[in-house]
Formats: C-alpha cells, sequence, structure tokens
C-alpha cells in the first residue's frame, strides 16, 4: 500500500504532494529539514490530506496528477473535500 499526501507547514505558508509507503517515516523526514524542498518549512510540516493507492506506479501517477494541476485552490479543495 502507497501513499500520496499533501503537508502543510504555516511557517512558509506552502503546501507540499509527496507519496510514500511509510507515512509516519516520511513525515519524521520532512521534519527532520534534509530534503531541499521542504526545509524551509521544517520543523512544522503537518499532514493535510492522503490517499491510498495499491502501489508505487499509481502513487507516482496520481502524484503527478496533484502537481501538474499547479492550484493552490484544487489542493484546498481536495482537503476540504476529505473533511
Amino acid at each position: 500500500m502507497y501513499y500520496i499526501y499533501i503537508l502543510f507547514s504555516q511557517k512558509t505558508n506552502r503546501y507540499y504532494i509527496g507519496s510514500t509507503d511509510d507515512l509516519a517515516r516520511r513525515l519524521k523526514h520532512h521534519n527532520a529539514g534534509p530534503t531541499p524542498s521542504t526545509k524551509g518549512g521544517a520543523p512544522v510540516w503537518e499532514i493535510r490530506y492522503t490517499e491510498t493507492v495499491p502501489d508505487r506506479t499509481a502513487a507516482l501517477k496520481r502524484e503527478y496528477e496533484i502537481k501538474k494541476k499547479k492550484s493552490r485552490n484544487y489542493i484546498e479543495w481536495l482537503i476540504q473535500k476529505r473533511d
């Protein structure tokens, strides 16, 4: 099982979209600061949205679909839809 996730950092007021097979490990990694694209928002990234998919291929495909929209409105719509 893989997860597509959306993180949010209040520090930078930014969202980050990614995928992983271990959500807890990945969040810890982002908050530790070594990932260049999330380093500025560390250590306050929080999970705002998740989806589960059966495998890595499906996860990467869905992650790309979300990123391709390049829309904060779409991301916030996804989050609202889940709540």
